[in-house]
């Protein structure tokens, strides 16, 4: 006997939301289309096609949903308002209470999402490493801005510094996906912050 009534509504931001969460935990080769469309509703393929296009627009439209979302936990590095050392510092301190998180996948999905791609989606890693740069970019511009503005001496050579404190925003993903509590992670965090050169102004 055929079914009546009408069909079920397809929430287009709830879908969503369940594949990032689903690429946040799997990475984005190891997750297969029936695994998205299970997660996203049950959807068909006929349907996950019609809304989302392939498997990587989907991707692209997840990457936007983070940045707006959990991602914004960066966006300190730009804010002029911030003193630079306090932009920095904010920015490694909420990504690691937001990693550390056991309400969503562990980890950063920008920094873990597509790290293990085979070469015919390398373009695909690279939207990824796009953002990872943008971040780094971010660092080192504050700490510029710190020398500039005379917060400490301007022969400091900001570059391994800038270095060095990217490495531990992208080492906070390993760290969280392992397991490590935000307690340790601020904790860490306050040493590495002890690196940034005192103050002459």
């Amino acid at each position: 006997m055929a079914r009546t009534g009408r069909p079920r509504a397809f929430d287009r931001d709830a879908a969503l939301n369940a594949a990032m969460r689903l690429f946040w935990a799997q990475g984005y080769e190891p997750t297969s289309l029936s695994q998205l469309k299970a997660v996203m509703g049950d959807l068909s393929t006929a349907s996950f096609y019609a809304a989302f296009s392939s498997k990587e627009a989907l991707f692209r439209e997840v990457i936007d949903l983070y940045l707006a979302t959990y991602g914004r936990v960066t966006r300190s590095l730009q804010d002029q308002s911030l003193p630079p050392r306090q932009a920095v510092e904010a920015a490694l301190r909420q990504s690691a209470r937001m990693q550390s998180d056991g309400e969503h996948p562990r980890g950063c999905f920008i920094t873990l999402g597509a790290n293990n791609c085979s070469p015919e989606n390398a373009h695909v890693a690279r939207l990824l490493e796009e953002v990872r740069r943008r971040d780094r970019a971010g660092i080192e511009a504050r700490l510029m801005q710190a020398r500039a503005a005379g917060e400490f001496p301007l022969e400091f050579d900001t570059k391994p510094l800038a270095t060095v404190l990217s490495t531990v925003l992208a080492g906070i993903a390993i760290e969280a996906r392992d397991g490590r509590g935000s307690a340790d992670l601020d904790a860490a965090i306050s040493q590495v912050m002890t690196l940034w050169p005192a103050s002459i102004a």
